[in-house]
């Protein structure tokens, strides 16, 4: 090998290891929400944690707003080990580990409460562990709340049969496209940063999301401003390590990391909780009218959703809806 070569190969490891700085780690994490958003408040919570629980061997230092890339860009860098904490949406775990899939079908869980027991229990551990145990090159290590998920649109809705016709931006899943048409509405698949200029313009009626995003989104100032509480969607998100970095830390350091993820997860779910709460409030000041509606019509209409996406996980959906 030329000395050119060797040195570049030098740069490219040195890239993709954790920081490290007279012998001490520095984990770099990464997440698209903004400062001070519940998830990297509780990231930062635990990494405050981590650096006392290993006398300042192993700090996190967190890039939140996506400023280390969009998920998609982040995620590689983390199965790479340039990035080694992530909180991701499921969507791109879903491929290498089908069973997290399970969690984005529409109203697989009654409500929040439920969707919590779900993940503080053994099936939330379970998929955590194959996460872990997959090619994805990622070790589950918690679970992240990311609300509930319901309409808001420029005409309010309280029926399936008032959806007709108004065009809703969803996330690009044909899962959650075909979501939103069997809902009654027409679903369009859209990036997330598009969103804000469509709904001014008209290019589509609406979108659906939980009341932080809606409100730092700034898109309750368009003219989308009534929010109909179907709470479709409960989708929890994911916290991840690089297993590069993972597999360099011993036993010991990857116990502690574990504890203070799990401490992260509980953490992170007082944050959302008032986070919701201060947000809803905003909104409702602003001028967003928050529509109570009886979700029976749009459950019974996204059946054929469950059957068709759910047909893989039967069995896991039993064990989901058998929770208390």
């Amino acid at each position: 090998m030329t000395f050119q070569r060797r040195t570049i190969a030098q740069l490219v490891l040195a890239a993709l290891l954790p920081m490290t700085v007279h012998a001490q780690t520095v984990l770099r994490a990464h997440d698209t929400h903004p400062a001070g958003y519940p998830t990297v408040a509780a990231v930062e919570s635990m990494g405050k944690k981590l650096d006392a629980a290993t006398n300042g061997r192993i700090k996190i230092q967190m890039f939140p707003g996506a400023v280390l890339g969009q998920e998609k860009e982040a995620v590689e860098q983390t199965q790479l080990g340039a990035i080694q904490l992530a909180r991701i949406s499921l969507g791109v775990v879903g491929p290498v580990v089908p069973e997290v899939d399970v969690f984005n079908m529409p109203f697989v869980f009654r409500d929040i409460k439920h969707m919590r027991a779900v993940i503080d229990g053994p099936i939330g551990d379970e998929l955590l562990s194959k996460v872990t145990s997959s090619s994805a090159r990622l070790v589950g290590l918690g679970w992240m709340d990311g609300g509930s998920r319901s309409l808001y649109t420029k005409k309010p809705v309280r029926t399936p049969a008032d959806l007709k016709g108004q065009k809703v931006r969803m996330m690009g899943n044909p899962l959650f496209v075909d979501t939103m048409n069997a809902m009654g509405g027409n679903g369009i698949a859209m990036a997330y940063g598009e969103v804000f200029t469509s709904l001014q313009t008209g290019v589509i009626d609406g979108a659906e999301n939980n009341p932080p995003s809606y409100f730092t989104a700034n898109h309750y100032t368009t003219p989308a401003k009534f929010y109909t509480q179907t709470n479709h969607l409960i989708i929890p998100e994911i916290l991840v390590m690089s297993k590069v970095a993972w597999d360099r830390m011993s036993a010991a350091d990857q116990a502690v990391v574990r504890r203070l993820a799990r401490e992260a997860q509980m953490e992170q779910r007082a944050l959302w909780d008032k986070s919701v709460e201060e947000y809803s409030g905003k909104l409702k000041a602003a001028g967003v009218e928050f529509i109570n509606i009886d979700t029976k019509p749009f459950f019974d209409a996204t059946e054929p959703v469950r059957q068709k996406y759910g047909a893989k996980h039967t069995d896991l959906m039993k064990r989901i809806a058998a929770v208390k």
